[in-house]
């Protein structure tokens, strides 16, 4: 069985991220959505709001777990038995970085491969930061997060602040 892992902070998870895992749902026969902690940011949801918000967007996509990843991306993919690690990306700048996570990624476990995915051309511009920043404002973000989860966000960042 071929496992893939999409790590990532998914504070709020966004359509981009969405089109992500469900491209690399085709590609693997399971798919392991790793929402983790980014102690670079600061969260506006909890690690189980995450998760919570990233299993209700999802649950269609039959092949797909949510879990919650504290360790090292290279150790939790070994620990998980997968050989990919899939990152989306939306612009050149997003590629340095990556590159560089993903050479280190290899470095610490050498039996898994990190694939990049362009980003649909709908999402480039599209972040959680922008979505909170948003929502923070009352604006619409129908277009940016799935439908499943558009209350929740309102209600997170601009309803709580009435």
């Amino acid at each position: 069985m071929r496992i893939a892992v999409c790590p990532g902070s998914f504070d709020p998870v966004t359509n981009g991220h969405l089109d992500i895992v469900t491209r690399a749902s085709r590609l693997f026969d399971k798919v392991i959505v790793a929402v983790s902690v980014n102690a670079e940011k600061k969260a506006g949801f909890t690690l189980e709001e995450r998760v919570e918000l990233v299993r209700r967007c999802t649950a269609r996509l039959p092949n797909l777990e949510v879990d919650v990843m504290d360790i090292l991306l290279a150790d939790y993919v070994r620990q998980r038995g997968a050989c990919a690690i899939v990152k989306g990306l939306r612009a050149v700048s997003d590629f340095e970085y990556e590159f560089q996570m993903a050479m280190a990624n290899k470095k610490l476990y050498k039996e898994a491969e990190t694939l990049f995915l362009t980003t649909s051309h709908q999402n480039m511009y599209l972040s959680s930061s922008l979505v909170k920043q948003i929502a923070g404002f009352g604006g619409d973000i129908s277009g940016f997060v799935p439908p499943e989860i558009v209350d929740t966000v309102m209600d997170k960042f601009y309803r709580a602040y009435l």
